[in-house]
């Protein structure tokens, strides 16, 4: 299992995932599901991935591979917009499936899923979820974060406080925040946490960043947070000792 996090925001995008991948408990691994191509002052595209890891690293570096060598269908930098990016991860994804899947089946399931967001010159910062069947839907405004893997732990801050107006660090901070919510839920969640920061225009990726367990920065969030948070419920009415109607007086 594994948790990937996508926030779309007016100033750009947030984007978080998890590094621990395992095929039980004494296998387990630390591997990166944030990768990222990008084209100095042109275009930033990242993608993340959920799900079984060969499937999300084959269609990861078949499109690594492909980008420059000027196939339309799946060099990332030719790709006019986000969404024919996103086409593309789905494209090649059903591709992978289709050709390894029914010898995968008999194992395990062959299924992935993935978050793809970024920036190309001449459009602004987009942000799509692309399921297992290879369609995907894109993140606005309104419904400005998706998630894939284990996504229920880390769901409920963000609905309460995110919002398409938060700033690249209110949105970081509540993403390590729903990060640390899922840990604590969720043993098949673990760091390293690769927590990216992207100002849109800037096409750079040097706010990003890898927090490991012991991580300063980390620690002083949770041990903040849980202090805050101990100290808001101090100080919030008690229930009543009698049945509360509302409208009635004593």
């Amino acid at each position: 299992m594994t948790y990937c996090l996508g926030m779309l925001l007016s100033g750009g995008l947030v984007l978080a995932s998890d590094a621990r991948s395992n095929a039980g408990v004494d296998q387990v691994q630390k591997v990166s599901k944030l990768a990222v191509i990008a084209r100095a002052g042109e275009r930033v595209i990242t993608i993340q991935s959920a799900g079984n890891l060969a499937t999300t690293q084959s269609v990861i570096t078949q499109l690594r591979q492909a980008a420059g060598l000027g196939d339309p269908n799946q060099d990332l930098f030719l790709a006019r917009t986000m969404f024919d990016v996103a086409q593309m991860v789905g494209n090649k994804m059903r591709e992978l499936i289709d050709r390894e899947g029914k010898y995968v089946e008999p194992y395990g399931d062959p299924s992935a899923s993935f978050l793809v967001g970024g920036e190309i010159k001449g459009e602004e910062v987009r942000l799509f979820e692309i399921y297992s069947a290879g369609n995907f839907i894109e993140a606005h405004p309104r419904a400005c974060f998706v998630q894939i893997g284990e996504t229920k732990y880390g769901k409920p801050i963000l609905d309460r406080a995110l919002t398409f107006d938060s700033t690249l660090d209110q949105a970081a901070k509540l993403a390590v925040l729903s990060f640390d919510a899922t840990m604590r839920s969720n043993l098949s969640v673990g760091p390293p946490i690769d927590l990216l920061r992207y100002r849109a225009g800037s096409f750079s990726t040097e706010n990003l960043i890898s927090m490991e367990a012991d991580d300063a920065y980390l620690l002083a969030l949770r041990d903040d947070y849980s202090a805050g948070l101990t100290s808001l419920v101090d100080s919030l009415l008690s229930p009543p000792d009698h049945a509360f109607v509302s409208g009635a007086h004593a």
